[in-house]
């Protein structure tokens, strides 16, 4: 495994669909996009509706061409037949023969990624275990919930131990439970090397497992980064002290905003010149601060701040 070359890299990328005979007009679904994803990181893909996600998917797994620009993936461009055997895929809308049992799938998906019969013995049962599917693996497909259905889908797309893998909503429908599980199984897949690219809606699980984030909006990349540099403070500290005076806010008097008691002190809205003030206060009463926590927007909040901007900002 070559670790210097990037998992995917992406360059000047565009899909247009619906151009005129002389290549006018169209609507363009993936717009001169550029990014790149390093090995072993878990990467998330984030968008409103219609943003192109799906889109950029679709074309990094040569199921769409793309009408201009350039993708590779582990080094190689994205159509190469020897790449796709190191390319793992779990599709939102995946539909598994129904009449197979979960150790069936799994050797008729092996078979078709190249994999031999006597590996395929020895992987089938280790990726039950880590998908924690072991115990239903000899059931039939119909007979499955739809968090095992997914789990199964997992399994499938690491059957072939790929050193990349594209999950499309892999925690839609799935309850906490199932979620849960699901983020472990992508934890234990980073601690291998492997490198995980996510497609999602639910956001709170991208900030749970997601080194680096991109969020698209009409085909553009408009924000990169890791989750803490999207995720800007809002104002708000959270102060933990040793006692809390019964005269706190009485001390504080009109300092900051939005004030809020807790058992072991308390939350205000506060300026970077009122957070002096305020610890000048507490200090100067005698007020023994253990602690002072700045609070952030959550990944959801600050999406939807930054595709709201977007959208107004095209609307001028």
């Amino acid at each position: 495994m070559d670790r210097s070359t990037p998992a995917v890299s992406v360059r000047g990328l565009s899909k247009v669909y619906g151009r005129g005979l002389f290549g006018g007009g169209g609507f363009r679904a993936v717009d001169e996009l550029t990014l790149e994803v390093g090995r072993g990181q878990v990467f998330g893909l984030l968008g409103p509706n219609g943003a192109g996600k799906t889109t950029l998917v679709k074309m990094l797994l040569g199921l769409a061409r793309p009408t201009s620009g350039e993708a590779r993936l582990l080094g190689a461009p994205v159509g190469d037949a020897l790449v796709r055997r190191k390319v793992g895929y779990l599709p939102e809308g995946h539909r598994f023969p129904p009449y197979l049992t979960g150790v069936q799938m799994l050797r008729l998906f092996g078979e078709m990624c190249g994999c031999e019969r006597d590996k395929l013995e020895r992987r089938v049962p280790e990726v039950l275990e880590l998908v924690g599917m072991r115990d239903a693996a000899k059931r039939k497909l119909r007979e499955f919930s739809k968090g095992m259905t997914q789990r199964m889908g997992l399994a499938q797309a690491l059957i072939h131990e790929p050193e990349l893998i594209i999950l499309d909503e892999p925690t839609d429908g799935v309850d906490p439970v199932g979620r849960a599980a699901v983020r472990q199984i992508v934890q234990s897949l980073k601690e291998r090397g492997v490198t995980v690219f996510i497609n999602s809606h639910l956001l709170q699980e991208v900030e749970l497992i997601c080194d680096r984030v991109v969020v698209m909006v009409k085909g553009k990349l408009v924000r990169e980064g890791a989750i803490e540099e999207l995720t800007p403070r809002n104002g708000r500290y959270r102060f933990e002290l040793a006692s809390v005076p019964p005269n706190l806010r009485v001390l504080l008097g009109d300092l900051g905003a939005g004030f809020e008691a807790h058992e072991r002190g308390f939350e205000v809205q506060l300026s970077d010149a009122e957070l002096d003030q305020c610890v000048d206060l507490l200090r100067a009463a005698g007020v023994s601060i253990r602690g002072i926590l700045a609070r952030r927007l959550n990944l959801e909040q600050a999406f939807i701040q930054l595709v709201k901007a977007q959208q107004q900002g095209g609307a001028k």
